[in-house]
């Protein structure tokens, strides 16, 4: 298999904003696109292939036919014919509600799905951006319930100015949200469990709050207070620097000059590359290459992971991740 491309899923949301199709080059530039599924297993929402002899079949069809080949032989065993990981992009001309997601445990338990772990890679902020992730002041079951009868539940949180290259590891339990002016790439657990703690007391056009899920959120939230929430690391240092690293994905940031070429090696997984900036060609270990240009994501199968050559036509910044 080639490296494989995907038509991107777009998701017409009341908090979308307006730069999803102009940050991917899609015509007509369409308005109020909050998400574009890039890369997606989800039921009801599974990818497409756009290029190549395999253009038109989806994941779910991939992998039913192509099993370890695709996926890498551990991740098969693992995980079988469900795609592990969904990448998006996200733009929020809104806010988001403050929300958690279950870790595996209790989405089994209560859901059958995988629970949520995720990352966020701010790719543009407005000035003014900002998110919110854990708590900044001690937090308990109890109190959780009292601070939304009194409506003081965001007193407690950790509210975080962001800008471009920021990133956040959010483990599953962790409340969080996404603020308005925030354009951001997520890595994700392949999961679409929500619990929606709290809306502001925002109201629809008919005056109806968003139902909330207090009593599910309870059990799932990790109320410890951490030191940081944000990735400690310095962008343009590195050509290759690890960012996240944990039992869901493994994901490292590339930034690299135009003309340098760069080879990476795999183990056996299937590799995603999403690019952020610029332009490069992507060549594999069976010489098949491909053009990846910024707002794309491409899937390079396990078989062909072992050996890869980026050679950058432009500036270019991309996320790498794949599951060890």
């Amino acid at each position: 298999m080639t490296p494989l491309k995907f038509e991107p899923i777009l998701k017409p949301i009341l908090w979308g904003g307006e730069d999803i199709c102009a940050f991917k080059n899609i015509e007509p530039q369409l308005s109020g696109i909050g998400e574009s599924w890039e890369l997606s297993g989800v039921p009801g929402d599974v990818s497409v292939v756009s290029n190549g002899e395999l253009k038109g079949k989806s994941l779910t069809e991939l992998i039913e036919t192509y099993g370890a080949h695709l996926l890498g032989q551990p991740v098969f065993e693992r995980f079988g014919t469900t795609f592990p990981l969904l990448i998006k992009f996200i733009d929020a001309k809104q806010a988001l509600s403050i929300q958690v997601h279950p870790n595996d445990e209790l989405a089994k338990k209560r859901h059958n799905s995988f629970g949520k772990t995720e990352m966020w890679y701010v790719v543009k902020a407005a000035e003014d951006a900002s998110l919110y992730s854990g708590f900044r002041e001690e937090m308990d079951a109890e109190k959780y319930v009292q601070s939304l009868e009194d409506d003081t539940f965001i007193n407690y949180l950790q509210k975080q100015d962001v800008k471009p290259g920021d990133v956040f590891f959010l483990p599953a339990g962790r409340v969080h949200a996404i603020g308005a002016g925030c354009f951001i790439a997520e890595i994700q657990q392949a999961s679409n469990i929500t619990y929606r703690i709290y809306d502001y007391n925002r109201k629809d056009a008919n005056g109806n709050s968003r139902e909330l899920h207090t009593e599910l959120a309870k059990d799932a939230i990790d109320y410890k207070v951490y030191p940081d929430y944000k990735l400690d690391y310095q962008p343009g240092t590195k050509e290759v620097q690890g960012l996240v690293e944990c039992p869901y994905f493994t994901t490292n940031l590339i930034e690299s000059k135009k003309g340098n070429s760069r080879h990476l090696a795999h183990k056996d997984t299937f590799v995603i590359y999403i690019c952020l900036q610029g332009k490069l060609k992507l060549t594999d270990f069976n010489n098949h290459t491909i053009e990846l240009k910024q707002g794309e994501t491409v899937l390079v199968p396990a078989d062909n992971s072992l050996s890869i050559n980026l050679l950058f036509e432009e500036d270019s910044k991309l996320l790498e991740t794949y599951i060890e």
